[in-house]
């Protein structure tokens, strides 16, 4: 059938698109073959067609991503936003633990509140959409940290200056470094009183199709209403079910 013939094609397209990337920003027919598991002609006619409308430029032996590819970006950034596709992971996360819930990335070594899903309460954690965190003090920073190569991470460790929030923030590159190999290695992080006297916080990654850490997920609430343990056995599940969730449609 010509229409499924057709959506067949789109999907060859669209994987050898989404082969380019930091690691192959250039690639050889082969290198298209191997690396979408299509034959050598169909990965050339892909490319040939994609060179045609103009999202790839042939030098002759490699083919690489032309300006217009960022066409593709910004269609997602005005559609399709990271905020926006977490928005009602975040409102579920709500409703299910009754307490506020956020979405934080990395940006220049803090935290920074992308998204958020508020409870109405007298007393809150004052964090709001737009607001930064220092990532060696904060959960969410933990987690973002986390999902740094080991040379960014100890580039990170080089160029900060924590400052001491509370008695129990970790201010030496050793401390920091130890919270988020832990981070790491449990997928989650927390912290208890580290940022804010009386304020417990949970963060876990949220991942996108390729694996990379591109989020984090987090809950923070009063340390009068909520225990650590309350945390690991009440809030991760729900967190980690809505971060996996989101994961799956980046």
């Amino acid at each position: 059938m010509p229409a499924a013939e057709g959506m067949a094609g789109l999907a060859k397209g669209l994987a050898v698109l989404e082969a380019f990337s930091r690691a192959t920003p250039k690639l050889t027919i082969s290198d298209a073959a191997r690396l979408t598991e299509l034959n050598r002609a169909v990965a050339r006619r892909c490319l040939l067609t994609l060179v045609e409308l103009g999202y790839l430029t042939h030098d002759g032996k490699y083919f690489f991503p032309t300006p217009r590819m960022l066409r593709l970006a910004d269609t997602y950034v005005e559609s399709s936003a990271l905020p926006q596709l977490a928005q009602r992971h975040l409102a579920a996360v709500r409703e299910a633990l009754q307490e506020s819930a956020s979405l934080a990335v990395l940006q220049d070594g803090e935290s920074l509140f992308v998204a958020r899903s508020e409870v109405l309460r007298i007393v809150n954690t004052g964090v709001r959409t737009g607001a930064t965190l220092p990532a060696y003090a904060s959960a969410t920073g933990h987690v973002l940290l986390a999902g740094l190569t080991p040379e960014e991470l100890e580039s990170y460790l080089d160029t900060a200056r924590p400052k001491a929030r509370t008695p129990k923030t970790p201010t030496s590159a050793e401390e920091i470094r130890q919270r988020v190999e832990k981070a790491r290695a449990e997928d989650v992080a927390t912290t208890d009183e580290e940022l804010e006297l009386g304020l417990r916080s949970m963060a876990v990654p949220v991942r996108d199709s390729r694996g990379r850490t591109v989020a984090a997920m987090s809950v923070s609430a009063m340390a009068s209403r909520v225990s650590v343990a309350q945390l690991y056995d009440e809030f991760l599940p729900v967190l980690r079910e809505n971060a996996d969730q989101l994961g799956r449609i980046l």
